[in-house]
């Protein structure tokens, strides 16, 4: 998706390619009888299959901020850890991203 603040990163044409990891965590029993308890990530798989289609956003702590929004709101979900990664940015570096660890607002 197009994203960033360098000027060779604002070309429609030339999306950059996100790597994304996200961790969710629950303190609620996995109850294998009846299924109850399990975390969905087919949601948000689903959800991250949208970015691509998303106007061009400068951060990538803009792109966590909704996802931190959107996992939250799975009651089951306690806290995340979400990481989203550029790794064709710089060529001296493997990738440029932000991390974040995220607890369920109070």
């Amino acid at each position: 998706m197009p994203c960033g603040l360098h000027p060779w990163e604002r070309h429609p044409e030339r999306p950059n390619r996100l790597l994304v990891s996200v961790q969710l965590y629950t303190t609620t029993a996995f109850d294998p009888a009846t299924g109850a308890g399990y975390l969905d990530y087919d949601r948000v798989r689903n959800h991250l299959a949208t970015w691509s289609g998303r106007p061009h956003v400068d951060l990538l702590e803009t792109l966590l901020a909704g996802l931190a929004d959107f996992v939250f709101q799975d009651p089951l979900v306690e806290a995340c850890r979400l990481k989203v990664l550029k790794p064709d940015i710089f060529p001296e570096a493997r990738a440029a991203g932000v991390e974040w660890f995220r607890q369920r607002p109070q």
